[in-house]
């Protein structure tokens, strides 16, 4: 699977702790663990007053259904 155009791709490597509680995190929320690691990253970003105003493919689908 290819990713769009307009995302960034990056090596993360991250403690098998941390990676495990997102797995799990992820699971239970019913996401992938990249869309949870990018929820949270949003989130902490919107909590240090840096929130990033930018519409995803998920939220994009879930505008146009609210229309």
């Amino acid at each position: 699977m290819t990713e769009p155009p307009n995302r960034k791709a990056f090596l993360l490597r991250l403690d098998p702790a941390v990676a495990a509680a997102i797995e799990a995190l992820a699971g239970q929320e019913l996401r992938s663990v990249n869309g949870q690691i990018e929820w949270l990253l949003r989130e902490a970003l919107t909590r240090r007053g840096r929130g990033v105003n930018t519409t995803s493919r998920t939220n994009a689908r879930r505008a146009h259904k609210d229309e």
